[in-house]
């Protein structure tokens, strides 16, 4: 016996036809709108978090200023830095703030670093000790990761508002039926289901 053949009607949901209900068509908008705010909320707010992110980077390398503090205790024996790949270690370091007070704190410095030698520390325009600034290129990537989780986080949001208004008319097209149902059972004279 050979296989039935089944044809693919495309945009079956723009076309007239007597089938088509007034949901069917509607649905078709909502997807059509669903595909075009999706890519531009995902473009938009994936040019705003990366821009966001370049100006707080620019803002930081412009605040952010190296100091020369002074290494109040020997380094060594110290715990390491958290980041993996940073082999410094958090010793107490003395600086002097804009203000012109004596600041101390713990920074991280080299691991083989004497007391009393000096070390470079970053501190923002109140004299408070802060990361230092990022470089450009660490810029960029932060940006453009940003901008690509902004731009899919946007996307997504969109497409969810799209999909629950999908479930929404489909219930509403089932109900329909339902009530469709019951009203051809009881002009047969029995109850259908």
């Amino acid at each position: 016996m050979a296989a039935s053949r089944r044809t693919k009607v495309r945009l079956w949901r723009w076309r007239r036809n007597p089938l088509r209900r007034r949901s069917d068509a509607i649905e078709a908008w909502i997807v059509l709108a669903g595909w075009v705010f999706a890519l531009l909320a995902a473009l938009l707010a994936g040019l705003g978090a990366a821009d966001a992110v370049e100006r707080a980077a620019d803002r930081e390398r412009a605040e952010n200023r190296a100091v020369s503090a002074v290494l109040a205790e020997d380094a060594e024996e110290k715990v390491l830095a958290r980041a993996v790949s940073d082999h410094r270690v958090w010793a107490t370091v003395r600086w002097a703030a804009p203000d012109g007070s004596t600041r101390t704190d713990e920074a991280r410095v080299p691991p083989s670093a004497r007391a009393g030698s000096a070390v470079t520390v970053w501190t923002d325009k109140s004299g408070n000790l802060t990361s230092e600034p990022l470089t450009d290129g660490e810029a960029r990537l932060h940006a453009a990761f940003g901008g690509v989780l902004a731009a899919g986080g946007a996307s997504v949001a969109v497409w969810g508002v799209a999909w629950g208004s999908r479930l929404y008319l489909n219930r509403c097209r089932m109900q329909q039926w339902a009530a469709e149902w019951a009203r051809v059972g009881t002009r047969w004279g029995r109850k259908t289901g």
